[in-house]
């Protein structure tokens, strides 16, 4: 079945299943090799690149539809997932579907609720269907690179401010950095999400204040420097720093 086929299908079983104008957009952040990246979609039907997405079941709360498309789309669970914004430009959506019939149930004018996700990049297992092609990190310093839909470039970028804005009031790097990490890592993750360079010795202070993390009873060797600390979050500790929150950076 070719990809028009399988949307003109998608469509007719969209009306029974799904709320209308109502969908659900996630960008989900994952950090590696010193570089934050979101996970896109390319889509078989326009070859653009997509935020992994869906639409709201007529009985389904929104947050457990993020939830589960989460887990439909990239095979993740159990993760920091927030709503961060509403999009509903005119017209935002109906261009990408300009060469099929007025009829098309994805052709409607669709306001998209935007969510948020923190992952470990190694842990996500993407899932194609029958209508995306394959999956993609990219590198939100470099979306210029890709050709993406719609507006959710936008998406991306109000979805990286607020994580900037959230981050000089609440603790990250539970979902982002593996179990055991070094006091460097974790600083070129706070680094790598400001966009700026921050002072080691305020850094190390002001994390080493909140309690969040366990010093493990290992050292990790970095080539010509000496042997770093390692480190994992106390769980119970971060939950509460969530809860309370930190001073700016």
């Amino acid at each position: 079945m070719n990809p028009h086929t399988q949307i003109l299908q998608k469509s007719t079983e969209a009306y029974q299943l799904y709320l209308p104008h109502i969908s659900i957009d996630t960008v989900i952040f994952g950090f590696s090799e010193n570089e934050l990246k979101v996970l896109a979609i390319k889509m078989k039907f326009n070859k653009q690149w997509f935020l992994p997405g869906g639409y709201l079941k007529k009985e389904e709360h929104i947050d457990d539809a993020a939830v589960r498309i989460l887990q439909e789309r990239a095979g993740v669970t159990d993760i920091f997932l927030e709503e961060f914004s509403v999009f509903g430009r005119n017209g935002r959506s109906e261009e990408v579907f300009s060469d099929y019939d007025e009829s098309l149930w994805h052709k409607q004018r669709f306001i998209s609720i935007g969510y948020y996700a923190l992952v470990n990049y190694h842990d996500v297992s993407p899932k194609a269907d029958e209508l995306s092609d394959e999956f993609e990190w990219l590198d939100v310093n470099n979306l210029d690179h890709y050709l993406i839909t719609m507006d959710h470039k936008q998406i991306i970028l109000k979805a990286l401010l607020t994580l900037r804005e959230r981050i000089t009031y609440k603790p990250i790097g539970y979902n982002l950095l593996p179990e055991k990490f070094t006091m460097t890592e974790l600083q070129r993750l706070y680094e790598t999400i400001l966009g700026r360079s921050l002072n080691r010795g305020n850094f190390y202070r002001k994390i080493k204040n909140l309690g969040i993390l366990t010093k493990l009873d290992e050292q990790r060797k970095g080539g010509a420097h000496k042997a770093q600390d390692v480190y994992s979050f106390n769980k119970e500790k971060y939950e509460k720093a969530l809860q309370n929150g930190v001073n700016s950076w």
